[in-house]
């Protein structure tokens, strides 16, 4: 889509509204927040979503467990999460409504399918008695519909069976909240003409659920106030954009990576939540010379991209915290060869299976020190789901300049999570085509040293097997520094050890100086962040200096090593906040780097950061600097 210089319409009422879409795993809520996700950014609002389903590929139908729900954020101002608190929430059932009720602020709108709420689906969500009959729900604004019989009647003359007619109801609701905020039905139409372009009676049923729900909306005359919502246009740099998710936007990067290099990508991967979708989005790309190869195992999967690199492609393997474990071994291997090597690490709740679905920031210990002996790498953090493209590019960048494996961290929520994106100018992107070593860098006495290196990166060359006089030994014993063979002498080890931690220190030579995002470059309170706190970080910054205080924005993508001015950014405060999805691992390695007074604000629930929590504590941070 293209977005240019506009106004909304007088009498908008809203800068920015939170809808959640809720309800049971077979009730389509992803797929009907995905949509109304597209029909607003058609619309020309800015958005963020936050898609929060179970772990269970299917959970008991009608019951908490089961639950999942999508979350949407969109306004005029900009947005950069998902939204603390919902002012719409659909609940499809009564587990739904069971577990979102406490995220609903007083006067929220609650829209209820009152013909979920059977004794039985009561009964399955934990539900006493049917709090649609008593006073548990008067604090909120409470729309009940009959969305079940409506959508029955809707596609009744389409000859669905009841469970087939059933599936329709979350069109049916698309219909109505596309009604509800001024929304364009047509691309949903589009769209569901396209997906079930042969099975007629399932596309006229949805489109006919689609058009119910919103004529629903046209004519109810309700008490509860069933009305319309105008929400101001984003203001947004001119441009085309399109909606991405995190997903998405690395497995972009990652292809651009290559072109960029002139070099094709292999992505071993083994199915692994959240990290799948990347496989999933580059299998579609083979015509941009990318290769895909799902492995048996995590071990294989990362071992076949380092072949790959050896071969001269650009290797690129992807997991979860738990697959990164089992990587471990092979990412020590690929750093004694010194070969270039992308490594994707989409976190998710843990230790070991963990919270499967949900997100966190736990794996920043094992990027950094989560290997044997001294095995420098550089680590890499996305912030955003657009960022993940430019993240991407700068993975594979470091990767085949320095010779290096390389960490690009994002998390669940990153992974699918979406937001507008403004498509860059592919022309304007700074290629870094690779040479490969040729027979100029045979010695004089016809020997080949495969550590010969560049004297500013120490980059070793790279050699592509088969070429004439340039054949040599790899793997994971300890090598000469002068001719590459095997060598177990201590001093050899002790260079080859200094070399290695002396190439990835170089790299805070050749990465931007770090900047900060908001605020002035002293003061009392710096808000410190990486990966995907940005957003709420950086919202409650903005409402702190609107408020008359002191505080700074600062946020780290290249984590190891760190931006070469870091130390003396930090220095410049009298207080750092460090808030993280762990239990406290960035603080851990600023402490450790710059003695800074660095205090954690630490959440693992699962579940991203309020901007509501992260302003308290700048709050709190504030008042005890004043009282010291």
């Amino acid at each position: 889509m293209t977005i240019k210089d506009s106004s909304g319409p007088a009498g908008d009422l809203r800068d920015s509204v939170v809808v959640r879409f809720a309800g049971d795993s077979g009730d389509g809520m992803q797929l009907t927040g995905s949509q109304f996700a597209v029909s607003t950014a058609l619309a020309g609002r800015g958005l963020s979503t936050f898609p929060d389903f179970p772990a269970e590929i299917r959970a008991p139908v009608g019951t908490t467990f089961g639950v999942s729900a999508y979350q949407i954020n969109f306004g005029s101002e900009d947005v950069m999460t998902a939204g603390d608190a919902p002012d719409v929430l659909v609940a499809m059932n009564p587990a739904a409504l069971k577990v979102n009720i406490d995220r609903i602020p007083e006067g929220g709108l609650i829209l209820v399918d009152t013909g979920s709420f059977t004794e039985r689906n009561l009964a399955k969500a934990g539900f006493d008695s049917n709090p649609l009959e008593g006073d548990e729900l008067s604090k909120f604004q409470v729309i009940e519909i009959d969305v079940s019989k409506l959508t029955l009647d809707a596609v009744a003359e389409f000859g669905l069976g009841k469970a087939d007619a059933l599936r329709c109801k979350n069109m049916w609701t698309l219909g109505l909240m596309l009604w509800m905020f001024d929304r364009e039905r047509q691309p949903i139409t589009d769209w569901l003409s396209e997906k079930f372009a042969k099975l007629e009676a399932i596309r006229e049923s949805n489109i006919a659920a689609l058009n119910a729900g919103h004529a629903f909306g046209e004519t109810a005359e309700l008490s509860g106030g069933l009305k319309q919502y105008h929400v101001k246009d984003a203001k947004k740099t001119p441009g085309t954009y399109r909606t991405v998710t995190g997903a998405q936007a690395i497995a972009w990067g990652l292809v651009a990576g290559g072109q960029l290099a002139e070099l094709p990508i292999f992505f071993g991967s083994y199915p692994i939540t959240p990290a799948s979708s990347v496989l999933h989005e580059l299998s579609a790309l083979k015509a941009f010379d990318v290769q895909t190869f799902q492995a048996e195992d995590e071990i294989a999967a990362i071992c076949s991209a380092i072949g790959a690199s050896y071969a001269g492609n650009v290797g690129v393997t992807s997991s979860s915290g738990p697959g990164i474990a089992l990587k471990t071994e092979a990412m020590g291997l690929a750093i004694s060869a010194e070969l270039p090597l992308v490594i994707v690490n989409s976190q998710r709740g843990g230790p070991s299976t963990g919270l499967p679905t949900k997100t966190e920031q736990s794996d920043l210990y094992q990027a950094l020190y989560g290997r044997n002996a001294d095995s420098p790498m550089p680590v890499i953090a996305s912030r955003s789901p657009s960022d993940s493209f430019y993240c991407a590019i700068e993975a594979v960048r470091l990767a085949v300049k320095y010779m290096t494996p390389v960490i690009l961290l994002t998390d669940g929520y990153i992974a699918n999570a979406a937001e507008p994106w403004l498509l860059p100018n592919l022309n304007e992107l700074e290629s870094f085509p690779v040479s490969f070593a040729t027979s100029d860098d045979i010695d004089s006495d016809g020997r080949f040293n495969p550590l010969k290196r560049d004297e500013t990166t120490l980059a070793r060359v790279w050699p592509k097997p088969g070429t004439a006089g340039l054949e040599y030994r790899t793997g994971g014993i300890e090598k000469a520094f002068d001719t590459g063979d095997i060598s177990y002498d201590p001093a050899n080890h002790q260079k080859m050890s200094d070399v290695r931690h002396q190439k990835i220190s170089g790299i805070a030579n050749d990465i931007p100086l770090q900047g900060i995002e908001q605020g002035n470059s002293s003061g009392d309170l710096v808000v410190v962040g990486w990966g995907s706190t940005y957003g709420p970080i950086n919202q409650a910054v903005h409402r702190a200096r609107q408020q008359g205080l002191d505080v700074a924005q600062v946020h780290i993508r290249h984590l190891a090593p760190f931006p070469s001015n870091l130390g003396d950014v930090l220095a410049g405060y009298r207080r750092v906040l460090v808030p993280e999805m762990n239990m406290g691992q960035l603080i851990t390695a600023l402490r450790d780097k710059y003695l800074v007074p660095a205090c954690p604000l630490n959440k693992v629930s699962g579940q991203p950061f309020k901007i509501q929590e992260i302003l308290d504590a700048i709050h709190q941070n504030v008042s005890a600097q004043a009282a010291e």
